[in-house]
């Protein structure tokens, strides 16, 4: 038995390929990194990887994470620039025991030190979207314009649960601004035991809550991933509500030591699913009267 979901839509080509290699035997850190980087090499994804969206000063600051459920061992990098592909570095991290964490100069030197290749992340579009972004600073910025992180969870045939991220992060973001995607607990997490969990949304909220963690904690108290998934959202979603007016967008995809899976959401929110009975399939989640109502989709749909 093998599992994979992703965030959005955009991760269908990836989960189709991670399909694929867990179907084949394949480990799922392979899958799971292959999942995440076809997502981050496809320039059209301007929230993820190469062609992602720029900073408030027109830098391409990319964050990503990596966390294998059977050690507890993580790597996860934070605005770092000129590297196309921050789920490989945080899987080269993760093998660390010391200094798996790292942003900015210090992660883009160890990426270097790797022998990663230093490439110009932006495109004519990003520089172009960034340009007319410029002109309407008088709007609020809105972390779900042109999607958000790829979060991936992944199941192999050997038990084993992994789950990583990958982001541009919010558009127009302060130089420096490191979102819930490369911090443990929050963006990510993931315990063979027990199962994992990947956000998607605005980080600042996100991080409030833990969200990953929490998900994943609620599991192991005996909470399906569906429930889990729902009651983690939404309770922090009226905590954010009642003390502070307001919470943004908030979801996450997340699975079971079993293969079971589920979402939560605050917002209207698509999704990609295989597993060992079923070929890749998106799907629609809108979150009504205290529940998650899902939908399957067309890949053509407009829905993400």
């Amino acid at each position: 038995m093998w599992s994979l979901i992703a965030t959005w839509k955009m991760a269908y080509d990836g989960v189709c390929q991670g399909a694929e290699m867990l179907k084949q035997g394949i480990n799922v850190k392979d899958a799971v990194e292959k999942t995440v980087q076809i997502v981050e090499a496809e320039p059209s994804f301007t929230s993820v990887g190469f062609g992602g969206l720029p900073n408030e000063e027109g830098t391409i600051q990319l964050d990503g994470a990596f966390m294998d459920g059977a050690t507890l061992r993580f790597g996860a990098v934070g605005a770092v620039e000129n590297i196309a592909s921050p789920v490989h570095l945080a899987r080269l991290l993760s093998e660390n025991e010391f200094n798996c964490q790292l942003v900015g100069k210090g992660a883009k030197k160890e990426a270097q030190r790797l022998g990663l290749q230093q490439i110009d992340l932006s495109t004519e579009l990003s520089n172009s979207t960034y340009l007319k972004r410029k002109e309407e600073m008088n709007q609020e910025l809105r972390s779900y314009n042109d999607h958000d992180t790829v979060g991936v969870v992944g199941l192999d045939q050997s038990g084993h649960l992994v789950a990583a991220t990958s982001t541009s992060g919010l558009f127009m973001k302060k130089d420096g601004r490191v979102g819930d995607s490369p911090i443990i607990g929050s963006g990510f997490y993931a315990d063979d035991e027990i199962g994992a969990a990947a956000a998607t949304g605005v980080g600042e909220d996100i991080m409030k809550g833990c969200l990953s963690y929490e998900i994943v904690r609620l599991m192991k108290e005996g909470d399906s991933p569906q429930k889990a998934a729902e009651k983690a959202v939404f309770e922090l979603d009226e905590k954010l509500k009642r003390r502070i007016g307001k919470a943004h967008s908030i979801s996450v995809v997340c699975m079971n030591r079993f293969g079971e899976w589920g979402v939560g959401t605050n917002c209207p929110f698509a999704f990609v699913i295989a597993d060992s009975n079923h070929e890749a399939k998106v799907y629609y989640a809108e979150p009504k009267n205290g529940n998650v109502f899902i939908r399957e989709v067309q890949k053509e749909d407009r829905v993400d």
